[in-house]
């Protein structure tokens, strides 16, 4: 139809204003440290405490006594405040080098010959529970680790039925974990058996930084893995349906094996490697600090590898890192790894503890004085919480309890709001800080850039400042602003990668502000910006700028800030006063 009118008539024009505005991605916080089990140097997302229990486990015994890490509180404050994804990077003790996996034989009905040979899913001698056997209970079987078992078979047919079981049960009371039903050992069948449960394999990549990924299917169980297949059986029938005789004494025999389903030969522990301490959860040393910088059992370097790994920002997305048991007085190499890898990747921030448990104000003012950087913030005291899994009243450092603000600040309100206050920053999981702060306390923390943790009767304990690292005063001084940043930024971004390799014409740039300035417009509603402007036109995108294969954008905020110093003027007037208008 014609756009113009040359002769009367009536041009009826249809103008879509109804575009769905992209939505942001929706990434939650990363955790580094040990944990009791779990994948080894590779990042794990869990999505709730339990799996987090799953996956990670809780807590563990070392002499009399039960431990629970950093991490595992951590995530416990995390999921019950509102967190909804938590990408977990376990790190162990010592060189990963030394830690393997633990195996087990599945046998053939062939005398002693090995069909399958099963493979625990993450390294570790916590997988392993051989040893005698009572009551058909394994005497090292955990809530920690699994057995296998195979419940039935068929060699008519060329399968069988594998479950894994909880390593602490019974053959009288058998806890099952996973059932993989009619297994094969036919490569060619879509039930073949590494197919159905996945032998995929990771292994850190230390010289290049990446995971090197083996196997050639998918790990569907989230225990095992098949190591190898001994016994394959192609085309198990023949052309009549039967079974041919060469393949019937490869099937799996009912059972548990000779070894009672159990799991053997894995190798590595950072639990063995406690030396003492106060009612910590989880720190080695005496109630003055560290012993050498040891913490949770582990050294600085043993967080290296995993820290530098999530700089890669391409395979791991997150708004929040969280490394409690790393202390900027004693882990001040790795603390300045994270700050610098969160600058890099632009899209997060990190929660700092300056110091281990009993230190001075003065002490903890000098940690915050050694940095500056608006991609951080610092929390203290120290704060002591009730451990759900042992019942126990625990000191933690602020960071496990802070990236649970964070994930109510956002599921109340927006990023951009401050994790602060008693509306957002209430702490009700904290029986008590390390010390109550006076305002002049409070003072000198905030001066130095240390967000108080300050406790107020009938209130509770609350996060009292919402600072980042940054020394020189503008809008990134403050966490509210620095996470606005983030999120809005991550969205751009996010719009950006759809225009890459598209043509650089005036459609394109309309495509970008069409999907930009509503986003914006919404963040503006919710209170997170007085004002912006989107430039992307012909004044910044020059013919010469075009023909540089570039496409240019500028975009001008005015972020939201938040009241933090209330004055109240109360004027005593004398009786018959009149009030000013």
């Amino acid at each position: 139809m014609a756009e113009t009118l040359v002769s009367p008539g009536v041009l009826a024009r249809e103008n879509d204003q109804s575009f769905i505005t992209q939505q942001p991605v929706q990434v939650g916080a990363a955790l580094v440290g040990p944990t009791v089990k779990g994948p080894v140097e590779v990042p794990t997302i869990v999505t709730s405490y339990s799996d987090y229990q799953n996956r990670f486990g809780s807590t563990f015994e070392s002499g009399s006594e039960v431990f629970t890490y950093f991490n595992s509180l951590t995530a416990y404050n995390y999921f019950n405040n509102g967190g909804n994804t938590l990408l977990v990077t376990r790190v162990v003790s010592g060189s990963v080098a030394g830690w393997d996996y633990a195996s087990a034989n599945v046998l053939a009905a062939s005398a002693s010959a090995t069909a399958v040979t099963l493979e625990a899913i993450d390294k570790g001698a916590l997988w392993n529970n051989s040893g005698g056997v009572t009551s058909g209970s394994l005497d090292n079987g955990t809530i920690d680790n699994v057995r296998w078992q195979v419940v039935s078979n068929n060699t008519a047919s060329g399968v069988f039925t594998l479950v894994v079981r909880r390593g602490d049960d019974s053959n009288n009371n058998p806890i099952v974990l996973e059932s993989w039903n009619n297994l094969s050992l036919d490569p060619t069948q879509p039930n073949f058996v590494s197919r159905v449960i996945g032998d995929t394999k990771f292994n850190y990549n230390a010289s290049e930084n990446y995971l090197e990924v083996s196997g050639s299917y998918p790990n569907r169980s989230r225990y095992i893995r098949v190591a190898s297949v001994n016994l394959l059986t192609p085309s198990y029938l023949d052309n009549a349906g039967n079974a041919k005789d060469q393949y019937t004494g490869s099937i799996p025999v009912v059972g548990s094996g000779s070894a009672n389903g159990s799991f053997t030969g894995g190798t590595g522990s950072n639990i063995s490697s406690y030396t003492g301490g106060g009612n910590y959860y989880y720190k080695a040393g005496t109630s003055s600090g560290a012993v050498s910088g040891v913490t949770q059992g582990l050294i600085g370097a043993d967080y290296d590898s995993m820290l530098n790994l999530l700089a890669n920002q391409d395979d791991y997305a997150f708004n929040v890192l969280l490394t409690p048991g790393l202390f900027n007085s004693a882990h001040a190499s790795q603390t300045t790894t994270a700050i610098n890898n969160t600058q890099g990747r632009g899209d997060s921030i990190y929660v700092l503890d300056p110091i281990v448990y009993g230190s001075t104000i003065a002490d903890t003012n000098t940690q915050a004085a050694s940095r500056n950087t608006s991609y951080a913030a610092m929390y203290w005291p120290w704060l002591q919480t009730i451990d759900p899994d042992s019942g126990q009243n625990v000191w933690v450092p602020a960071s496990t309890m802070i990236g649970g603000v964070y994930a109510y600040n956002d599921s109340v309100s927006e990023p951009w709001f401050a994790p602060a206050g008693i509306n957002r920053g209430g702490l009700g999981n904290v029986i008590r800080p390390e010390r109550k702060l006076t305002q002049s306390n409070r003072d000198s923390l905030y001066e130095n850039n240390i967000n108080p943790i300050a406790s107020f009767p009938g209130v509770g304990t609350v996060v009292y400042g919402q600072k980042t690292l940054q020394r020189q005063a503008s809008a990134l001084d403050r966490v509210n602003v620095r996470r606005l940043l983030i999120a809005l930024k991550g969205y751009i971004s996010q719009v950006s990668q759809t225009l890459l390799f598209e043509q650089n014409t005036a459609a394109t740039r309309n495509n970008f502000l069409a999907a930009v300035n509503p986003y914006l417009e919404s963040v503006q509603q919710r209170q997170g910006l007085y004002a912006f402007k989107v430039v992307m036109d012909d004044s910044n995108n020059t013919p010469d700028v075009i023909d540089r294969n570039q496409l240019v954008g500028a975009i001008y905020l005015q972020p939201t800030k938040t009241a933090e110093f209330i004055i109240l003027d109360f004027n005593v007037l004398p009786t018959g006063a009149t009030f000013p208008a």
